[in-house]
């Protein structure tokens, strides 16, 4: 199983994860897998039951969760080819074709979170990889992302950039990038154990030298950290609801219009990458 050659596109203007797998089993194995919700039971991120035809009604229950249920429709089953089927607001498609002796299948993920691209494809990568145990006899046996491999996917897709908008008041550099440790985890290797407070020095863990750092000007510890770098300018940290991993980061920066966003843009792209290479080790 190759991830580097799993891809992240567009599908009806919406992001599409594409992964290919290929599997040493005939299509009507490989389809009984994906369709059987016994044998999904092994594999799949949760528990599923299923009416197999175009517009049958499907229900995903998390493991362990007990009065939260999930729902989708069937949109396609063509056995041994195609199944695919809404799970929320998401679209799986599974496409098996024959391979030699074995099997192709494709996973298209279409969804709505772009930035939620790498969880994704790292918990499809771990579910796949059980799928081949089960399909080759064996107990599936697949240890927990740390991290390592969702930065891998993230730096894969390009998903760590950050952007320039231009507003009525100037440019705004903008960072949205998704972490693997929770909130308080990235407050506290943010802060390095001191908490802020209004007015006070923002601590370095919230800046990107060249850009100035001031006084602190809003905060709300483990979530908000906002302060004035400029007299027309701000910095903004928000840690929100992330993608399974942990918290969604979002990092703006406001400035006049006669300041070239350029550098602050390096620089903060710099920082963020070094305090999740952090997250990785803490």
């Amino acid at each position: 199983m190759n991830p580097h050659s799993d891809s992240l596109t567009t599908r009806n203007g919406r992001p599409a994860l594409r992964m290919e797998r290929r599997l040493d089993h005939p299509p009507e194995k490989v389809w009984a897998a994906l369709t059987d919700p016994a044998q999904l039971g092994r594999w799949f991120p949760s528990q599923v039951a299923v009416e197999l035809r175009p517009g049958g009604a499907m229900t995903f229950t998390m493991p362990g969760v007990t009065g939260v249920a999930m729902t989708g429709t069937v949109t396609d089953a063509e056995p041994p080819q195609l199944f695919a089927f809404t799970w929320g607001e998401d679209h799986l498609r599974w496409e098996i074709t024959p391979d030699g002796n074995g099997s192709l299948l494709t996973l298209t993920h279409t969804f709505g979170d772009r930035f939620g691209g790498a969880s994704f494809a790292s918990g499809w990568h771990l579910c796949l990889t059980a799928l081949s145990q089960l399909l080759d006899g064996r107990d599936p046996a697949v240890d927990r992302d740390t991290g390592e491999l969702h930065e891998a996917y993230l730096e894969q897709f390009g998903l760590g950039a950050g952007v320039v908008e231009d507003t009525p008041d100037g440019p705004r550099i903008r960072f949205e990038r998704q972490l693997v440790r929770p909130a308080e985890a990235v407050w506290a290797a943010l802060t390095g154990g001191a908490e802020p407070e209004v007015g006070a020095p923002v601590p370095p863990g919230f800046t990107a030298p060249p850009v100035p750092d001031g006084p602190v000007t809003e905060v709300s510890a483990p979530t908000l950290l906002a302060y004035r770098w400029h007299t027309e300018g701000t910095v903004r940290w928000e840690l929100g609801k992330g993608t399974g991993h942990g918290a969604r980061l979002v990092l703006t920066q406001t400035g006049p219009r006669d300041v070239d966003p350029g550098p602050a843009l390096e620089a903060w792209h710099a920082r963020i990458e070094r305090l999740a290479a952090r997250l990785l080790t803490d």
